[in-house]
């Protein structure tokens, strides 16, 4: 197997047809032909399956494509890493970042990296540790800042806590339980739970369970910040968010915190990497920047405890 057969069969799946392959990486369509099937024969597999759209994977090609993308965002990385160590301070950097994340940490990061490393290609996507994990074996995602389930420590990853977290309950300005004081006060109402914050209802449940409140009536479970944002505006149901969201929901005028009195716990704020590959120049400093930040935001709020040296 040779880097140029890589690179022709991950350039088949991503344009799917020999043709559009080989005009994109500029070669002869019978050349890359014969690189496939002397893949193939070498492998003794089919990895492509001739289809009226065009080319399809077969469940052989996939695990090619997906170890064979891997391959080269290794190369490119090693040309970056090179660079960078001669003093160039040029690349592409994938970041994974929740929204917490996004609220507390990316605002006192992004300028000073921006000002130090111009020339630096930064991407950011937004989402939980299970929808990047993919990205971060595969070599593609250099790290991911954001909560981590208790369970979700794989072996291949380095796990940085970074600050522990609470939750405040939200609703609509002029909601009948604004009043509230107690987590018991809130019996008999009804939530929304948020995935890019990651509460669902079994989560809702201890947290209430600790106080010994009976569990929460889930009536809605949003995908995206603005479902959650919206149901509450519009309806009677009461949200129980990190408390990063504060300033930004109480900004909007039409939503308010009821601050009951017992602590509700949020997942710890994390860093994760993977473990067999250490993070090029440009993206430790970055990380770097992501640490101190979190130590900065921890101890400017109530609850939050810093975990990181």
């Amino acid at each position: 197997m040779t880097l140029n057969q890589i690179r022709n069969v991950v350039a088949i799946a991503e344009r799917g047809s020999l043709r559009s392959a080989a005009r994109f990486l500029g070669v002869t369509q019978p050349s890359i032909t014969r690189s496939i099937r002397e893949l193939e024969h070498e492998l003794g597999v089919t990895l492509f399956e001739r289809k009226a759209t065009g080319m399809a994977l077969t469940e052989m090609g996939k695990a090619v494509v997906r170890r064979g993308t891997a391959i080269q965002h290794e190369m490119r990385r090693v040309q970056t890493e090179i660079e960078q160590l001669k003093g160039h301070r040029v690349g592409n950097i994938t970041i994974g970042l929740s929204t917490v994340s996004h609220i507390a940490l990316l605002p006192r990061v992004i300028g000073t990296f921006e000002k130090r490393f111009p020339h630096v290609r930064l991407r950011i996507v937004e989402g939980l540790f299970p929808t990047m994990e993919r990205e971060l074996q595969d070599g593609v995602m250099d790290f991911y800042v954001g909560p981590l389930a208790h369970d979700s420590h794989p072996p291949e990853m380095t796990v940085e806590p970074l600050f522990a977290n609470s939750r405040m309950v939200f609703a609509r300005k002029g909601h009948p339980l604004a009043g509230a004081r107690s987590i018991h006060d809130l019996t008999g109402a009804r939530w929304v739970v948020d995935a890019l914050t990651l509460i669902g209802g079994d989560e809702m449940a201890g947290l209430f369970a600790r106080h010994g409140a009976p569990a929460p009536d889930i009536a809605v479970s949003g995908q995206t910040s603005l479902s959650t944002v919206m149901a509450l505006v519009g309806s009677d149901l009461l949200a129980a968010l990190p408390q990063q969201w504060a300033p930004i929901l109480q900004n909007t005028g039409q939503i308010i915190q009821i601050p009951i009195r017992e602590p509700l716990a949020a997942a710890t704020i994390c860093m994760v990497s993977r473990a067999s590959l250490p993070l090029t120049p440009v993206a430790e400093h970055l990380a770097d920047l992501f640490r101190r930040a979190a130590i900065h935001h921890a101890r400017t709020l109530p609850g939050s405890m810093v975990l990181t040296a």
